[in-house]
């Protein structure tokens, strides 16, 4: 027996805002709104969803789980992002391969490479 991912969940004090604009960077769709306590995208047919759950207090510092992301043309999705609100942590790379560092209008940081 196995597991795989369903849904990967983010805790903040605005669940609907933060699901909107992760719909928005990932070409998604929100499926479920849930009065804006718990709101779910959809990123496509066969991928895991994206969750935003509203919490009084979301857990401070670095989140200690972070999504990787891939694009074809990492620098211009980097730029996009940071266009539309993301802020830069940090550009890192090791031999062979290279990736920023992001994060999220409520700070949660994920990474951004090339295709892997």
């Amino acid at each position: 027996m196995t597991i795989s991912v369903g849904m990967i969940t983010f805790d903040t004090t605005d669940a609907l805002a933060l699901a909107r604009w992760w719909a928005k960077q990932t070409g998604g769709r929100i499926l479920e709104e849930n009065d804006g306590w718990f709101v779910t995208v959809s990123t496509g047919e066969g991928k895991p969803l994206l969750a935003f759950q509203k919490v009084e207090d979301p857990t401070p510092g670095k989140n200690r789980i972070h999504l990787d992301l891939a694009s074809p043309d990492r620098e211009a999705e980097v730029a996009r992002l940071l266009d539309d609100g993301a802020t830069l942590v940090a550009r890192r790379e090791m031999p062979g391969f290279e990736w920023a560092t992001l994060a999220d209008p409520d700070g949660n940081q994920f990474c951004v490479s090339g295709p892997h």
